[in-house]
């Protein structure tokens, strides 16, 4: 006794091929937009090129397994951001890394200042409190609007309005401060 038709089975794998084709093309069009941008700011969290790298390549295995829950393209990036985050905090969860010294990174994204004004800024950043690191981070970094920062952050938008403008604030007064040092110092 036959349960399923010949006929049948071919439909239906060929409906599965579709699928999975479709469910590819969508997954390698989200990684070839935004895998910069994650390893930009991967980068930026960890201090850590190897590392980083490791957090993209699980972000991107894990937003694989599930692109079938992502309803909006246009919310994609704020998803692969919210399971990177997500995929460095597992990393403190599995083992206690080692502390390294910030001045031995250079930054990923390539800017238009001089390596003086890049180590001072990255350190600068770095000595600022979390609460107003992570939204920074997520907006020089990564490019999102407060409104994103203050979705992936389960916070309210002028929550994180007040925050940027603390961090940035924080950042002026130290780099013065900086400044002022090395003014004294040089002259």
């Amino acid at each position: 006794m036959r349960l399923f038709s010949s006929k049948r089975n071919k439909s239906s794998t060929s409906s599965v091929f579709k699928d999975m084709n479709r469910k590819q093309k969508r997954y390698e069009s989200l990684v070839n937009v935004y895998s910069a941008d994650l390893y930009r700011y991967a980068f930026w969290v960890c201090r850590d090129s190897e590392v980083a790298q490791d957090l993209v390549q699980e972000t991107c295995l894990r937003a694989w397994k599930s692109i079938d829950s992502l309803l909006d393209d246009k919310s994609a990036k704020a998803w692969l951001f919210t399971i990177l985050r997500r995929e460095n905090a597992r990393r403190f969860e599995r083992k206690q890394l080692s502390l390294v010294d910030i001045d031995d990174y250079e930054v990923a994204a390539e800017e238009d200042t001089s390596p003086y004004d890049k180590e001072l800024l990255q350190q600068k950043i770095a000595l600022l409190p979390t609460e107003y690191k992570e939204p920074l981070l997520l907006q020089i970094i990564a490019g999102f609007t407060a409104e994103e920062i203050a979705e992936q952050l389960d916070l309210n938008k002028n929550t994180v309005l007040t925050r940027l403008f603390r961090a940035k604030n924080l950042l002026k007064t130290n780099l013065k401060v900086e400044n002022h040092k090395n003014g004294e110092a040089h002259g």
